[in-house]
């Protein structure tokens, strides 16, 4: 016991520890050592964003994907996907009433799908820009080319979140098809960082053959890595996919996974993701609570909310809708923070 409480105070003050140090934190964690990294976590977050919670509105602009990655709903095999894009017209009516609800930063957000070519993405970057020029924009739209990513980035996108899935390349080509690479994957978010966007990535908790390594090589990504965001949320089983029977993972592994990371690198922007709130009910605050300070509301269409199913019963309703941003401004306000309008840009000293 005594190892593992020297392990936090070594994390807290050096943000790093070895592949085995971070193995043993997983392994032997304990309610208690839970507290303690959430206690360490929350004084950290707070020396550097205060109470703020920022809110990032989700434009899920698409669900055809050209991938077939055996973990999602949205994959391009699964037949009874009832597939939807969004036009220009329709992201901009997004921005629009999102904007006027307190949102400053945009997130457009889908799978690998062709129609969103460089031209047509470039034209609504701009155009969400010159709306709202006091607004960010993020992009989560996979794997692209350098050349595209840096006309998206001269279009003047501001973020870019690729989840790296799992750092362990081994485990990634067991939940990837043959034509996805690990390699491309990593070399995707180093040009991205090399390019000056804001650069996000992530990985399931629990996702099918993960070891308690693979969560260790994922904590040392990270810390290497630095990135300007991480989300991390719980493997949730889709049915139209192969991985349909795998359990769900586990909402309190992922909160202290949360805690470690917000040790690892002090000012990374870590939400409480939508999977985390959808395997529990408070599942967001808990998220808070270990450390994320970001949380994103959906502004996508009602209609097409339901559409966009990664996995079974993602919450797409209720306080997950941004128009619901009222009630989800009490529930943070009830454990004691504030949601802020504000592009919640990353802290850089």
């Amino acid at each position: 016991m005594n190892k593992l409480f020297s392990l936090i105070e070594k994390l807290e003050k050096e943000h790093r520890l070895s592949l085995e140090e971070y193995k043993f934190l997983i392994d032997n964690r304990s309610e208690e050592s839970a507290k303690i990294l959430a206690e360490k976590a929350i004084r950290v977050r707070r020396e550097i964003y205060g109470n703020a919670v920022f809110i990032r509105g989700l434009i899920e602009v698409s669900n055809f994907c050209k991938n077939d990655c055996l973990y999602c709903g949205i994959r391009r095999s699964n037949k009874k996907c009832d597939r939807y894009r969004l036009t220009k017209e329709e992201i901009l009516e997004c921005c629009e009433e999102g904007y006027k609800l307190g949102f400053r930063t945009f997130v457009l957000q889908g799978g690998e799908d062709a129609h969103f070519n460089d031209d047509l993405l470039c034209d609504i970057v701009k155009e969400i820009k010159n709306n709202h020029p006091d607004c960010a924009v993020t992009l989560s739209l996979g794997e692209r080319s350098e050349e595209s990513y840096r006309k998206l980035k001269l279009a003047g996108a501001d973020r870019y979140l690729l989840r790296h899935e799992t750092a362990d390349a081994e485990h990634y080509s067991k939940l990837h098809p043959k034509e996805l690479s690990f390699e491309a994957r990593m070399n995707c978010l180093k040009t991205l960082k090399s390019l000056g966007f804001q650069t996000g990535c992530g990985f399931m908790v629990g996702s099918p053959f993960q070891t308690t390594e693979m969560l260790a090589k994922d904590l040392k990504f990270i810390e290497e890595f630095k990135p300007d965001m991480c989300g991390i949320g719980p493997f949730v089983p889709h049915n139209e996919t192969p991985f349909a029977n795998e359990k769900t993972g586990s909402a309190e592994l992922t909160c202290y996974l949360l805690s470690i990371i917000r040790l690892i690198h002090p000012p990374v922007l870590l939400p409480a993701t939508t999977a985390l709130g959808t395997i529990d009910g408070n599942g967001r605050e808990k998220g808070i609570l270990a450390g994320a300070n970001v949380v994103m509301p959906n502004l996508s269409p009602s209609s097409v909310r339901k559409k966009y199913e990664l996995y079974n019963n993602k919450l797409s309703d209720g306080d997950e809708s941004a128009q619901s941003k009222e009630n989800l401004s009490k529930r943070i306000k009830k454990i004691g923070y504030e949601i802020v309008t504000d592009r919640g840009d990353v802290y850089n000293g």
